[in-house]
């Protein structure tokens, strides 16, 4: 057991919005333009908030596919005296983003991390579902294929509220396996394009939603599934 309160911060996971550019904080503004490096999920991305907010920093690129052969070499840095902030395209990082295995790290280095409060996309999804919010499980992306019908038995008999993310090109099948694992008369939200101007949450059954998006010929944004627990 390590008491890190007297040691300084060099990493700073910092949430940018998931939408609307007025949802980052003056406190994230002000580390974003402390920090030597931005470390970022897409740069070209974070290069335009950036340059919404004024701010010019050097970035690196640091997401899933180069974070383990990257890990390393932004540690080095961090330990020459570098303080760096890790952002992700939207939201908070380390949530469905990467981030866990660079916290990890630091911290076992002895490397003092601080994460900052702001934006997630599915705090204002299970809210906006009207289901009960004392106790939820976040689930993340379902497995694509292997695991994946595996996985959603398993929630068949969870009672706390159930969120899960995913892409509009499978909101459908999702929504039909749910249906069917968990009976078509449970209830559920979706909510699509939240603090945009098109921000949609749509309320019913599974069997309900299943019809109403596989109805559309188009379907945009990142995607939040509510499901309400088993109440059998």
């Amino acid at each position: 057991m390590s008491d890190q309160s007297e040691t300084p911060t060099v990493l700073y996971l910092v949430p940018t919005p998931i939408g609307n550019l007025e949802d980052i904080t003056l406190r994230a503004i002000r580390i974003l333009g402390e920090v030597d490096v931005v470390l970022a999920e897409d740069t070209r991305t974070s290069g335009r908030l950036m340059q919404h907010l004024g701010l010019k920093k050097p970035m690196l690129s640091y997401h899933l596919h180069n974070e383990h052969q990257t890990v390393q070499r932004v540690l080095d840095r961090i330990e020459k005296g570098e303080k760096m902030a890790l952002v992700s395209d939207a939201g908070t990082p380390g949530i469905s983003d990467p981030g866990f295995l660079l916290v990890r790290e630091c911290l076992a280095r002895g490397l003092k991390v601080e994460c900052l409060p702001g934006a997630t996309a599915f705090v204002p999804a299970l809210l906006k579902s009207g289901f009960g919010a004392e106790r939820f499980t976040f689930e993340g992306f379902l497995p694509v294929k292997k695991g994946r019908q595996t996985r959603i038995r398993e929630l068949q008999p969870e009672t706390r509220t159930m969120i899960f993310y995913e892409s509009p090109h499978r909101i459908v099948k999702t929504l039909e396996q749910l249906s069917e694992a968990f009976g078509p008369e449970r209830l559920a939200s979706v909510s699509r394009e939240l603090t945009k101007l098109f921000e949609e949450t749509v309320n019913g059954t599974l069997a309900e939603l299943a019809a109403e998006f596989a109805g559309r010929t188009s379907i945009k944004g990142e995607i939040v599934v509510v499901v309400q627990g088993n109440r059998e």
